[in-house]
């Protein structure tokens, strides 16, 4: 028996570089997808690593300002080293809000794992609190970050949660979803349920975007841009990949575990 590539499972969901990100969002923009580019380097445990991603995501912030790109850039606060110094993390975060906002480029901040949910959403409330735009990717907090600002992006997640129950799991998903919806507040959504996605296409305006990842839904990207909807495709680029590929690979492993598949 062969095993299977690595390389192949990477390039499912990665790409290898920048500029391999940067031709992906051109291609995706032209079919009315918008990108969001995450420089890959989570769980940072050396000031070497955290200089480096810092370098990557604002050599990611220039390239999308520059070659004039409908995209933003996602960061992990792991990747600037909240592991070593949460409060040198959350300044360096909040530098890098204001410098994509100095060139136009829109600015998201990934959730982790639990232990990092409130030095997260403090950093994410920070940029905001300094008319800093940003959008946030949580499960919970929900009334806090929308009351200071911050958009969220609403996802079921890939991190360790209360629960393992994937129908309660939906059904909290769809409670804070349509809490926002009632308030009129705009968010993204990001999951690949049929269930979620179909409820959520019945029910969302145009204050929704649906978010997607690079590797699934590339049919249903293509029919909701189409249809007029707003769409984004989450696009990680960089050799540091095996925590993420690992944690996609789970959530496929797990939705056939249900019998499940996610949206084509």
């Amino acid at each position: 028996m062969i095993a299977p590539s690595t390389s192949g499972r990477l390039e499912r969901w990665t790409l290898p570089d920048l500029d391999a990100a940067v031709g992906r969002c051109r291609a995706q923009n032209a079919r009315g997808i918008r990108c969001i580019l995450d420089a890959l380097g989570e769980y940072a445990r050396s000031e070497r690593q955290v200089r480096e991603n810092l370098e990557r995501s604002s050599a990611a912030i220039a390239a999308i300002g520059e070659q004039g790109l409908d995209a933003s850039l996602s960061v992990k606060i792991t990747a600037l080293g909240a592991l070593i110094y949460r409060d040198s993390a959350r300044e360096s975060l909040i530098r890098l809000c204001s410098g994509a906002h100095a060139r136009g480029v829109g600015f998201e901040v990934d959730m982790e794992g639990r232990g990092l949910v409130e030095t997260t959403v403090d950093a994410a409330v920070a940029c905001a609190r300094q008319g800093l735009p940003v959008t946030l990717a949580l499960q919970t907090s929900l009334d806090r970050v929308v009351r200071h600002g911050v958009r969220p992006r609403l996802v079921k997640g890939a991190y360790g949660a209360d629960t393992h129950d994937p129908g309660e799991v939906r059904e909290r998903f769809r409670t804070l979803a349509a809490g926002l919806l009632d308030r009129g507040v705009p968010f993204s959504a990001g999951t690949h349920d049929p269930d979620l996605v179909a409820w959520l296409v019945e029910r969302a305006g145009e204050k929704v975007e649906f978010g997607f990842l690079m590797g699934l839904a590339d049919e249903m990207k293509l029919r909701l841009a189409k249809e007029g909807r707003a769409v984004a495709e989450y696009v990680p680029f960089g050799g540091q990949a095996a925590a993420y590929v690992a944690r996609r690979e789970a959530y496929l492993a797990g939705l056939a575990a249900e019998g499940r598949a996610p949206v084509p």
